[in-house]
């Protein structure tokens, strides 16, 4: 064993000499420079984010407030809309709830007739903002919700004639 190490350091040149005076202190400064850049760049990086968050939050916070609503006009208003809001929810949930291969298509039809209604109420809304609180745009809001309603009923009631053939047989005969 002990051969085996004289022989490994006989043949390879290392280099056993002092390094020039003054080494540890340029490699220390070297260290303490890349430490300081680093700090710098994650300094300003960091105030840079903060910048961005504080001005995200403000822009929404504003945008936000000055968004009016059919809820902001009056408390009878709001609770119309939330009736509205609240039954087209449940029918839906009920509506997903008997989605089958039979029922897909008319399903994705009536899904398909609801974004094109949100669509209307988005720009029934947007006048609202724009022209203020007008009645024509209060009552064709009301309606787009109605027209909601009604699609979902219908659509409620097709899926029970393909669920129960029998019952539109019955009442035909009756």
């Amino acid at each position: 064993m002990e051969n085996k190490l004289h022989n490994y350091f006989s043949e390879n040149d290392f280099d056993f000499q002092e390094p020039h005076s003054g080494h540890l202190e340029r490699f220390e400064r070297k260290l303490n420079n890349d430490k300081q850049k680093q700090k710098h760049s994650w300094k300003w990086l960091s105030v840079a984010a903060s910048i961005v968050l504080v001005l995200g939050f403000w822009l929404g916070s504003n945008h936000q407030k000055s968004q009016l609503h059919l809820a902001d006009i009056s408390p009878k208003m709001e609770e119309v809309e939330n009736y509205f809001v609240t039954a087209i929810n449940q029918e839906l949930k009920t509506v997903e709830k008997n989605r089958s291969l039979d029922t897909e298509t008319i399903i994705e039809q009536a899904l398909n007739r609801l974004e094109d209604l949100e669509e209307d109420y988005n720009y029934f809304l947007a006048e609202l903002n724009t022209n203020g609180n007008q009645t024509r745009l209060i009552s064709a809001m009301i309606k787009n919700y109605q027209k909601r309603l009604e699609i979902l009923q219908n659509v409620l009631d097709q899926i029970q004639q393909i669920k129960n053939p029998q019952i539109l047989n019955d009442e035909i005969f009756i």
